[in-house]
């Protein structure tokens, strides 16, 4: 006899649609979108608005635990509640490094180390798990809860590198977005030329943190400063609008679905 505890069970279990977007120019061009947000709303609500990072890292984490939680019950792909996710991620992603910095005292160089650690850490444990680290079948909880975590892992780790870079080489705020874009360059090259999609689209994933950020920083810092002097507020609006029209398009077009990989479960 089937209970409903035995059917939700079941449903759980049962194969989901894959609950990532296809890797297209959109995925890219939102995901930089989303790291310059984490770097410039953070920033705004934090330090601007004055409202703490202690504060302002429970309402974002908070917020992010509520989505994450909507995130998971679909069960497929939906443009607005995975998009919404990664803003929030993104920020709390900052936040995370902020802390260490700013509360804690911690070098960069440690956290960098840190975060490194810790996502080499995710990703041996969930390829000794399900033996892929494809983003084209998360297609089950364990595997979408995977992905999430190492989602954070890398925009702490991206926040915490890039800014030990910017330390390290003074530079500022135009320069600072040539590295990180030269990187990605790299990795593009090395992926053409035969290197592994996963492990080149792991590196890149990483890459567009420090990327996005810079670029919000350079956006909102003073003109005086060498930056655009559009203010964190205004490049947060800028960037969050810009999000809310590619997502609203993907919605319709339906674009970045990809195809069904339930099929992929058992042979990845």
């Amino acid at each position: 006899m089937t209970t409903p505890r035995t059917s939700a069970r079941a449903a759980v279990r049962a194969p989901m649609r894959n609950k990532v977007p296809e890797v297209t120019i959109f995925f890219w061009v939102i995901k930089i979108l989303c790291t310059t947000v984490g770097e410039s709303f953070a920033d705004y609500i934090n330090t601007t608005l004055g409202f703490g990072l202690t504060n302002t890292t429970l309402v974002f984490s908070a917020a992010l635990v509520a989505v994450l939680v909507v995130q998971f019950r679909l069960r497929r792909y939906v443009p607005s509640v995975y998009w919404l996710a990664v803003v929030l991620i993104s920020v709390v992603g900052t936040l995370l490094t902020d802390n260490l910095t700013d509360a804690h005292n911690v070098p960069l160089w440690v956290s960098s180390t840190l975060f490194a650690v810790l996502l080499g850490a995710v990703f041996a444990i969930w390829y000794a798990r399900e033996r892929t680290l494809s983003i084209h079948t998360i297609v089950t909880r364990p595997r979408e809860s995977f992905y999430w975590l190492t989602v954070l892992v890398t925009f702490a780790l991206g926040t915490a590198a890039g800014d030990w870079t910017l330390q390290f080489t003074g530079w500022g705020p135009g320069p600072s977005v040539l590295l990180p874009a030269g990187l990605i360059a790299l990795t593009v090259i090395a992926w053409r030329l035969g290197a592994g999609p996963v492990l080149c689209f792991w590196i890149a994933y990483i890459l567009t943190r420090p990327l996005g950020a810079n670029i919000g920083d350079f956006l909102g810092a003073a003109k005086a400063d060498g930056g655009i002097g559009l203010g964190t507020l205004w490049t947060s609006v800028l960037f969050l609008a810009a999000i809310l029209a590619t997502v609203v398009y993907l919605s319709v077009t339906r674009r970045d679905e990809t195809k069904d990989s339930t099929a992929e479960v058992s042979a990845a």
